[in-house]
């Protein structure tokens, strides 16, 4: 069997955000809207799980987890005379 692809913090923003439009309408019937109120939920703390553990990777608290393939990579910020973390480079 074929793994499936982990959803990425911003396609599970995207739904998050699309229940809240739906549930600020007046549309929904209420077991539908129980059952957005629900999945929110879990998009939400699993949206802050994503967060809190980039910040972690950040800080240096944890290792920074593997790029996925094809994920565009950060640039490097040049710096003039002198490296990042030269107290000069940064008068």
């Amino acid at each position: 069997m074929a793994d499936t692809p982990a959803v990425t913090f911003e396609a599970k923003l995207a739904r998050l955000e699309e229940i809240v439009r739906l549930l600020e309408g007046d549309a929904v019937p209420l077991q539908d809207s129980v059952n957005f109120f629900n999945e929110g939920r879990v998009l939400a703390q699993e949206c802050e799980a994503m967060l809190r553990a980039a910040q972690d990777a950040i800080e240096g608290t944890t290792p920074p987890a593997a790029p996925e393939p094809g994920a565009p990579r950060a640039a490097v910020p040049e710096v003039a005379n002198g490296s990042l973390f030269d107290d000069d480079a940064l008068a």
